[in-house]
């Protein structure tokens, strides 16, 4: 073995044994919701930003918390409302006397750190909610025409509530599409149920250590974008997100009657860092058909847009990726 396949080797090997250390010191606390876990672990490590959808109580922002804990960085969370201004978001510029002399001096908002929860971010005006854009995107804050950089790494972990509706503003699609993975967060089981209560019931709170940095978190990231994909492999990537367009010719029929916007080249990005991530924690050095299988539904689901006959027979994103994915898988198979 090669001295450079050596090294490949021991990078792989570290990048799974970090990933399953952190899961496993998140686990002390947030019991069940493993597939959210791993998705959002997974969005972290690749630099993307994660939208969580769940019911109040499901424990998202404790996730959050967890998560923070476990990777020491530093956390703030915005508890976002409809009086919610930008300035409140990304921070402003303060007038401040010194001796003699008024300056303006830069005030940083609460983005100012390496994980901001953004919890019910449907409930601000869609003005404030354009004020992440910069952030989630460029990774740094524009106020009065000087530009300050955030700290990296930098992480959105959005929650929204799914039934509740008076008083929220959905997401434009454009803030939708920075989103790296949208996170269903479901009720848990009877013996969760029983786990949560025994864990959160007591005297004292299980201990979350330190079992990475940030500095690993950029490393992992660097890694997963080492680890190949054939020819044929990302042609199927590819074909998995032009088909959600219904002006595709090869687009199945479903598409075409209830998809009015397909996924963006942004979804087959997130699908194939995803994909990487998947394939290393499961020891492999390329990527499969099936960690493509596997991430595309929450890679594209907040970025098919729906026609009205969809909306009104109650379609969903999901159902129609899942038939993209088995209509591709078999005629792969044949």
């Amino acid at each position: 073995m090669t001295t450079q396949a050596t090294s490949a080797k021991h990078a792989v090997e570290h990048f799974r044994t970090t990933f399953a250390a952190i899961k496993t010191e998140i686990g002390k606390f947030i019991v069940g919701q493993e597939d959210v876990v791993e998705d959002v672990l997974t969005a972290v490590v690749c630099g993307g930003h994660v939208l969580l959808e769940g019911v109040p109580g499901l424990g998202k922002t404790a996730l959050v918390q967890t998560i923070s804990r476990a990777l020491n960085l530093t956390f703030k969370r915005i508890q976002f409302t409809p009086d919610l201004l930008p300035a409140d978001v990304v921070g402003s510029n303060i007038l401040v006397q010194r001796d003699s002399e008024r300056t303006f001096q830069f005030e940083p908002g609460p983005v100012f750190c390496n994980l901001l929860l953004a919890d019910e971010i449907n409930r601000a005006t869609p003005k404030t909610q354009s004020a992440l854009l910069e952030t989630m995107q460029e990774k740094s804050v524009t106020v009065a025409g000087t530009t300050h950089p955030l700290d990296r790494p930098f992480f959105v972990l959005a929650t929204q509530n799914p039934i509740e509706q008076d008083g929220t503003y959905p997401l434009p699609e454009a803030q939708l599409d920075r989103f790296f993975f949208k996170l269903h967060v479901t009720m848990p089981s009877h013996k969760e149920f029983s786990q949560i209560i025994k864990r959160t019931g007591g005297t004292a709170e299980p201990e979350i250590n330190v079992v990475a940095t940030r500095d690993d978190l950029i490393q992992m990231g660097r890694i997963v974008r080492h680890i190949p994909i054939e020819d044929n492999v990302l042609n199927y990537l590819i074909h998995v997100v032009r088909l959600t367009h219904p002006a595709v010719t090869q687009a199945p029929e479903t598409v075409k009657k209830y998809v009015r916007h397909g996924a963006s080249p942004r979804a087959a990005q997130a699908i194939l860092a995803a994909a990487r991530v998947r394939a290393m924690r499961a020891g492999r050095y390329h990527v499969a058909t099936e960690d493509i299988n596997v991430v595309a539904v929450p890679a594209m689901r907040h970025r098919l847009i729906l026609s009205f006959e969809g909306e009104a027979e109650g379609k969903t994103a999901d159902t129609l990726i899942q038939e993209i994915v088995a209509r591709l898988s078999a005629a792969r198979r044949v």
